[in-house]
């Protein structure tokens, strides 16, 4: 099967175009309709995971298609996958089923809302997959449209003020996206003779020394393309987005958002940032180190006074990432791999704890911490689950929050220790706020008579958390059957960043070119 990640983008589009036929009043055919073509979309996905080739750094399972052709102008159809993209794909197609699942209380507008639902998992896995630049920044912006209608219909009662933020906030960024990627376009074309959009063809230009960057012009084509990332992931201070979009957001839309897509700005680094303009993001890693920290500490700050559930995970995302970025700016294979795995586990961990908060607020209507306690005497299922994420959050080893946060110290303790001493301090801040939150939700006597009549967890609310426990068990006790897959294309990252803080000779360059995927010419 040569075009399965055509098929993985595109089956959740054939998908949302039949539900367009469906009766908007068959609700259950709706439902399971969906579901069903998110599960089809996981399972195609598999593929990639058992044709991938882990020994490689270049891009396998290669698509190329000619798509607009106008004199030198060309944009093509060209997807690819590495180390780096390969899980976050699979984090796409195995958390959209599960947010699927978790919308059954949708009643408003329901086809409509899967319709856009799957709409969103596309651009996503589009995003991740992109060889060509314009390609990846369509996909980029087509992600908005289906998340601003989540958002601005399904959402709450500020709801139209988060989804206009929320817009607007990634679209600015985007913008100076689009200028860099246009320039880049046009340098290369002048320096080697070739105008392309292709990140291979650039990346080996620049490898070779056919395409050369002053300095002053690659830390402005850094800054165009970093703010938009910093805004999507969000760093501090573009985080205020955030937590207005997650609060107000149906629970699925928060899943989604936290679960995959603020990871497009933290694989925008790795993927774009380093390796096209590595002397820049030396130049730039200390500020970007400095606020990672200032996320961390901060977000924890901010979460532990918050006295509504679904702000607490949405802060506390805001820290979580804090180790992402602060990861990637370690310029080391540690960082790089904490970095990676942790943006799965964050995929994973806070995607549970919103759907955990979604659960009780269907119940309780209601997501303010002074309202509950002693839920585990009339919900010991539910306060299972909730626990054990919570440890997961908070980075307890055995599970799989440690692995990446503990890789992501090691590997920024080697760049700068007094950054890896107060990030640490952040998973003591993750513990306070986590555990106090736990023990006046789940402990103590049930005093609110509201919460009496409570129901556990039904069936298809297990089976969701289910498989995320496996997960964050898998991933804490194998971490390797994860870590090994990514390890030859971070290695390249390194290299290139490396030979940029160090220096290198010709023979280095060739080694690094060697590596890098095969040119694709008109």
């Amino acid at each position: 099967m040569s075009n399965v990640i055509s098929l993985t983008i595109f089956t959740p589009v054939l998908g949302s175009i039949l539900l367009m036929l469906f009766p908007k009043k068959r609700d259950t055919g709706i439902k399971v309709a969906a579901f069903i073509f998110s599960i089809f979309t996981f399972v195609i996905s598999l593929i990639l995971l058992f044709r991938f080739n882990s020994s490689l750094s270049s891009y396998q399972l290669v698509e190329f298609h000619k798509w607009i052709s106008f004199e030198k102008f060309n944009i093509n159809y060209y997807v690819g996958i590495d180390g780096i993209s390969l899980f976050l794909v699979l984090l796409t197609t195995f958390i959209t089923p599960i947010a699927i699942l978790g919308s059954w209380s949708i009643k408003k507008n329901l086809r409509e809302y899967m319709i856009f639902m799957l709409l969103l998992e596309s651009g996503i896995i589009g995003v991740f997959v992109s060889l060509d630049l314009v390609l990846f920044y369509l996909f980029w912006e087509i992600m908005l449209v289906p998340m601003y209608f989540l958002i601005g219909v399904w959402g709450g009662e500020n709801r139209i003020y988060a989804a206009v933020k929320f817009f607007i906030y990634t679209m600015v960024g985007s913008l100076l996206m689009l200028v860099g990627i246009i320039y880049l376009f046009y340098i290369h074309g002048v320096q080697t003779g070739f105008f392309t959009f292709s990140l291979p063809d650039i990346l080996s230009a620049l490898l070779s020394g056919r395409m050369v960057l002053p300095f002053d012009v690659e830390l402005f084509l850094f800054i165009a393309f970093a703010l938009a990332f910093a805004i999507k992931v969000p760093i501090f201070p573009f985080h205020t987005w955030l937590p207005d979009a997650h609060v107000e957001a149906p629970t699925a839309g928060s899943v989604i958002l936290a679960g995959v897509l603020l990871k497009m700005g933290t694989y925008g680094f790795l993927r774009f940032c380093l390796p096209l303009f590595p002397k820049a993001s030396i130049k730039m890693a200390p500020i970007f180190m400095t606020l990672a920290v200032i996320g961390i500490i901060y977000g924890a700050l901010v979460a532990m006074v918050q006295p509504d559930l679904k702000k607490l995970v949405a802060y506390s995302s805001v820290s979580h990432l804090g180790y992402v970025v602060l990861g990637i700016f370690a310029f080391n294979l540690y960082g790089f791999e904490g970095a990676t795995i942790q943006m799965v586990n964050h995929g994973i961990s806070t995607g549970a704890l919103f759907l955990l908060v979604g659960m009780i607020y269907d119940r309780r209507h209601t997501r303010l911490i002074s309202e509950f306690g002693g839920l585990a005497h009339k919900m010991p299922i539910y306060s299972t689950f909730f626990m054990i994420i919570t440890l997961s959050s908070i980075g307890l080893p055995g599970l799989n929050g440690f692995v990446g946060e503990i890789l992501v110290l090691q590997g920024t303790f080697f760049a700068n220790k007094t950054f890896a001493i107060l990030a640490a301090s952040g998973m003591i801040l993750s513990a306070v706020y986590m555990l106090w939150m736990y023990q006046r939700v789940h402990f103590g006597k049930l005093e609110n008579p509201a919460n009496e009549k409570l129901n556990d967890l039904v069936p298809r609310e297990i089976l969701m958390l289910a498989f995320m426990v496996i997960f964050v068990v898998w991933i804490g006790v194998y971490s390797s059957s994860f870590l090994r897959p990514m390890d030859a294309s971070l290695k390249k990252v390194v290299n290139i960043v490396q030979r940029a803080k160090n220096g290198s000779d010709n023979l280095y360059q060739k080694k690094i070119l060697t590596e890098n995927n095969v040119r694709v010419k008109n």
